[in-house]
């Protein structure tokens, strides 16, 4: 059984989510108008074979999402910025080229730089191999919870953090069966298992493991073992993402979630009611383009919702 996980992504001002056969993405105008738009999937991609093979399709799915959710995010930073009319879809080789340019960038950072600075420590200061696989390690994991502290110092990326949680909170009250109404799934966790976030820091956490034996002295082979064994670790972080959330329940897989869900905190904010009718908005298309029932309130039912406590 093909079990398949709706998700998505904060973007400027709105929230992605994807689907089996579409992807839709909500943003809210500078009018308060909350513009849609829809687009269909590769089937070769998010229906195939290859979306099945465990590891492989970790990597197939995660590559399509990093150029999808660029392209998202750049229509709906013209979109938020009142230029609309000059919006051209999740579409453009501009996206592609910035998604190969943060591919580098975070490789270099958080792979080749950690690499390299326990290398010359290790040479400068004559650590053995296990220090210094220790500091490596150690080093890539402070670099990742720095760089998300870092940004979001940023007043925008803390609305786009809002956003996130919003997106985080649809997606719980989806999954649990809730009426889609932004009071109700107001009520829902800012947290959740398949938050990309959490697959990042398994990447860091598996990389950290995997990367212990390759201690190797000299440095060009050293940082290219980290390099070809990238496409490795995020096949296997998926992978470990998938079984955490089928199994979330069990005691000992809480022990492995928390870390992720800890984590989270630094990348998601309480979103308000406004922030949560965009991420619905965003949602519902996908489903209805997978022929689900969308779970909306009757018709004359809205009077009657609950606005929950502060």
């Amino acid at each position: 059984m093909n079990e398949f996980y709706y998700g998505g992504q904060a973007v400027i001002e709105g929230v992605m989510m994807r689907g089996q056969r579409r992807a839709a993405v909500a943003v809210r105008t500078p009018s308060g108008e909350i513009v849609v738009h829809e687009e269909p999937l590769p089937e070769r991609i998010y229906r195939s074979r290859w979306s099945r093979m465990p590891f492989l399709r970790g990597l197939v799915l995660l590559w399509d999402a990093l150029g999808l959710g660029t392209k998202a995010l750049m229509w709906s930073a013209d979109v938020a910025m009142g230029e609309e009319e000059d919006a051209q879809g999740f579409s453009g080789p501009v996206a592609w080229g910035t998604v190969a340019l943060s591919l580098l960038f975070g490789i270099a950072l958080f792979f080749l730089l950690p690499t390299g600075v326990a290398h010359f420590t290790e040479n400068t200061l004559g650590l053995s191999k296990s220090a210094s696989a220790v500091l490596e390690g150690g080093f890539r994991f402070v670099l990742f919870i720095g760089y998300l502290v870092l940004i979001a110092r940023s007043e925008e990326i803390r609305r786009v953090f809002m956003y996130h949680g919003a997106e985080h909170k649809t997606i719980n009250a989806y999954e649990a069966g809730e009426i889609l109404t932004p009071e109700r799934v107001a009520r829902y966790s800012t947290r959740h298992t398949r938050c990309g976030t959490s697959f990042l820091l398994f990447v860091v956490l598996i990389s950290i493991l995997l990367f212990i034996p390759l201690q190797f002295d000299v440095w060009w082979l050293r940082l290219l073992s980290r390099l070809v064994l990238i496409p490795v670790v995020a096949g296997v972080a998926y992978e470990v993402l998938r079984i955490s959330t089928r199994y979330q329940h069990h005691f000992l897989m809480k022990w492995l979630i928390w870390p992720g869900l800890a984590v989270q905190g630094l990348t998601t904010r309480e979103p308000t009611l406004d922030m949560l009718e965009v991420a619905i908005h965003a949602l519902t298309p996908v489903l209805v383009a997978d022929g689900l029932e969308v779970p909306l309130p009757a018709p004359g039912s809205l009077a009657l919702e609950p606005t929950p406590s502060a």
